[in-house]
Parts: structure tokens; C-alpha cells; sequence
């Protein structure tokens, strides 16, 4: 009864839509509320001629009109059927066109429905996209450069079209062959009046990228990886002073994960000038504790690129030991999901760059860290612990005494008895190690 009253409802509307007269306006704002019911958005695209009607009232000489009709489009693409967005392609040609004018809510409505239509759609999707949906979002998001409401709508549709199966081959060239890196960086730094969410939408859009391509030296020669560090350096000096806003976390998600994806792409010579202020070190350390508890997706997040960052650097590694920030990763690594594997990994990279980092090491409590986290029953957290006290042993006769002090010996003894083949074996080559270098002392 509900359902056939509905499609009465939906049908009566249309009809009234056909004539033209003061109160349609009336009628297009009853439509667009109507639609927001799916079993009436396949009632209205059912009806014959009823996409050609929308399409004139969006692009006719009432301005009112044009708005609702545009909204009643922005229902529709929310639409669960997939049979709905095919539909409005119809529409699509005149939404483009309209992101180079109008007034803002227009805009940003057009926007809002292009980023809605194609996600499910390849067929509205490659229509888009040989319509010209990537120049018209670079030219949007450059005519509205200063009006943030307007440039959070283009990134989350760009973020919809960069995370299409095919973006790779199909997208994204033609993305990082336009003005369009350049916008998204300009726009990362949150604005205080208007909020965080512009600078959310463009640094996911960035993300997408990172990720999504073999070769990121279009990205680096824009100077991403500076700018994404120096906003994490920031928000690290907030988080580590208190301030931690609401939603914050959705922005140093995505930054983090783009320094993370760039740096394996930066020559190792150009670290430096790339990442800048060795303080960054210091900002993921305030990130990785401030989210521990409440984010630890985050905090792993976080250590994954601490991880990335002393991998390739030995400058970075210094700074972690010159700004006092060891003890505080020690102190982490009885945590589990992920995280503690990954500060061991960080800790590694310390050990391997110099000799005379891991006498630090051993100084600032790694030994007796090492003696716990050799009891695991976590094999990962096992075997890299045995990977960095070999390191710490064949530094120095001086670290592996004070390796026996702590007890040491009797803990690989016992990890001997590991289930593990290849911990077993690891367990007895390191005791012989030992007992050589505290021979030769």
C-alpha cells in the first residue's frame, strides 16, 4: 500500500513538473525530497522523458530551478541501484560546465553529485572522464582557490575518481599532468576560521597518489614530502602540547601515509633537503604516544614511517638519539598490534648505522628491554630481537658483558627450546657469538 502510493505520489509529481507555471519550484523542491526514497528514484527513471525534463529545468533561465534541479540530481546519486547513475548521464556535460561558474552551494552541489555517480559506475566513470571531469576539476579548484567550501567538494571528488580499480592507468597520469598536485598542496595547511576538512580531502587525494603509482618523482619535484613533514612537525608540537582537535587524526592519517609511500622514492642524498627539519623525527614520537591507546592504527602508522625515515638516513637515526627519544621507544615495545614489531625495527636501524650507536643503545636500557621481549610468544618480536642484540653484541666485548648482567645468557639459553627451527638455531648461534666476544675482552 506504502509502495503504491509512492509511485502515485512520484508520478502526480512529475506530472505537475510537466507544466510549467509559478509553482514549480514548489514542485522540483517536493521532487528532490521525494528522491531521497530509492523505490522512488527507480520510479522517476523509469519514467519516460523524466531525465530529459531535469536536464532542462538544469539548464534553464530560472535560477531557483537550476538549484533544485540539481539537487534533485544529488539525490539520485546517492541511489543504491546501479541502474540509476547510468541514468543521469545525461546530466553530467552541464554539471561540468556549471563547475566553472554559479554560486557556491551550486558548485559545490555539482560536485558533490559528479564524486557520487561514478564510484559504482565504469560506464559513468569513462564517460566522465572523456568528458573532461580532470581539467574542469584543476580549473575549479583554480578559479575557487580561496573559497575552502568549494575546494573540500573537488577533493572528495577527486578522492572518489582516485581510488576507481583502473586510476592507475587511467586517472592518475592525466591527474599529476595538471595543475592539480600543486592545488592539493596549497590547500594541506588547515585554515583556522574555516576548520580542518579541506585539508582532510586533499591530503587523502594525495594519499591516493603515493600509493597508487611506480614512480613519484612528479610528487617529490612538487615538494610534497617537505610539505606533508613540515604540517606533521606541526600537528606533532600541537598533539605534544595538548592540543589535540576533534578530527585531527583524519589529516595526519593520510600525511603520514604519503611521507611514508614518498620516501621510498627520494634518493638518499636528497633526504634532508626533502624531508627537512630533522625535528620530524620528534613529531612522529609524539604522535605514535598521543594516539597509543585511543589510535593505534595510527601510532603504528606513525612508526612505520619512523621506520622508513631511519632506514635510509643515518642523520635521522642521530636525531632520535641526540633529542633523548630512545627511551621513550623502549618503553613501547611491550605493546602488541604491530606497533612494538615495527619500534623494534626502528631500533634495528639504529644498531646497523654505527658501533658507537649501539654502545648508546645499551646505555639507555635496550639490553634488559631485549631480555624481555626475547620471551615472547610473539615469533616476529623474537626473531627481531635476536637480530638487534647481534648487533649490540658484535659492536663491543663492553655490551656483551653487560648483556650477561642483565641475565641475559639464561634467556637465550631458554629461547633454545623455541618451537621455531629457525629460532632455535639463531638462539644457539648467538650464544656462541656472545661467548666470543666476551672472550676476546
Amino acid at each position: 500500500m506504502d509502495t503504491n502510493t509512492a509511485e502515485q505520489d512520484m508520478v502526480t509529481l512529475f506530472h505537475n513538473l510537466q507544466h510549467s507555471g509559478p509553482e514549480r519550484e514548489a514542485h522540483l523542491k517536493a521532487l528532490s525530497k521525494a528522491l531521497r526514497d530509492p523505490s522512488a528514484q527507480l520510479t522517476f527513471i523509469k519514467k519516460e522523458n523524466s531525465m530529459h525534463l531535469l536536464v532542462s529545468l538544469l539548464t534553464g533561465s530560472n535560477a531557483t530551478c537550476r538549484l533544485q534541479a540539481v539537487r534533485c540530481l544529488h539525490e539520485l546519486s546517492h541511489s543504491p541501484h546501479n541502474n540509476v547513475a547510468p541514468a543521469c548521464l545525461p546530466a553530467t556535460p552541464y554539471l561540468l560546465t556549471y563547475l566553472s561558474g554559479q554560486s557556491t552551494k551550486f558548485t559545490e552541489l555539482c560536485l558533490y553529485t559528479l564524486g557520487n555517480l561514478f564510484p559504482d559506475s565504469d560506464v559513468v566513470k569513462d564517460k566522465l572522464v572523456a568528458q573532461g571531469i580532470i581539467p574542469a576539476l584543476a580549473n575549479c579548484i583554480e578559479n575557487q582557490r580561496h573559497n575552502l567550501a568549494v575546494v573540500e567538494a573537488v577533493g572528495f571528488t577527486l578522492s572518489q575518481l582516485l581510488q576507481v580499480k583502473d586510476a592507475a592507468e587511467k586517472i592518475i597520469p592525466t591527474v599529476l599532468a595538471s595543475s592539480i598536485p600543486s592545488h592539493l598542496l596549497s590547500v594541506l595547511t588547515p585554515d583556522p576560521k574555516f576548520g580542518l576538512a579541506p585539508a582532510i580531502e586533499c591530503a587523502w587525494c594525495l594519499h591516493y597518489l603515493t600509493c597508487s603509482i611506480e614512480d613519484n618523482r612528479v610528487l617529490l619535484a612538487h615538494r610534497a614530502m617537505l610539505q606533508c613533514s613540515s604540517l606533521l612537525v606541526s600537528l606533532g608540537g600541537a598533539v605534544a602540547s595538548g592540543n589535540k582537535e576533534e578530527g585531527m587524526e583524519l589529516l595526519i592519517f593520510p600525511l603520514l601515509r604519503c611521507v611514508g609511500n614518498l620516501l621510498s622514492f627520494c634518493p638518499v642524498e636528497d633526504l634532508t633537503t626533502q624531508v627537512g627539519d630533522h625535528h620530524i623525527v620528534a613529531a612522529l614520537c609524539a604522535l605514535l604516544e598521543a594516539y597509543l591507546q585511543t589510535q593505534p592504527a595510527l601510532a603504528r602508522e606513525s612508526a612505520w614511517v619512523l621506520n622508513n625515515l631511519t632506514a635510509y638516513s643515518s642523520a635521522f637515526c642521530s636525531a632520535l638519539l641526540t633529542l633523548n627519544l630512545v627511551p621513550g621507544l623502549i618503553q613501547l615495545l611491550p605493546f602488541s598490534q604491530g606497533i612494538n614489531t615495527m619500534i623494534l625495527r626502528v631500533l634495528a636501524n639504529i644498531a646497523h648505522n654505527r658501533k658507537e650507536f649501539c654502545v648508546q643503545l645499551a646505555n639507555l636500557g635496550l639490553l634488559s628491554a631485549l631480555c624481555a621481549t626475547l620471551k615472547m610468544a610473539d615469533q616476529e618480536m623474537v626473531t627481531l630481537s635476536m637480530d638487534v642484540l647481534f648487533m649490540l653484541v658484535v659492536s663491543g666485548p663492553q655490551v656483551a658483558e653487560e648483556f650477561v648482567r642483565h641475565g641475559g645468557l639464561s634467556v637465550l639459553e631458554a629461547t633454545q627450546y623455541n618451537s621455531e627451527g629457525e629460532i632455535r638455531q639463531r638462539a644457539t648461534y648467538l650464544l656462541k657469538t656472545l661467548e666470543e666476544n666476551i672472550s676476546c675482552s
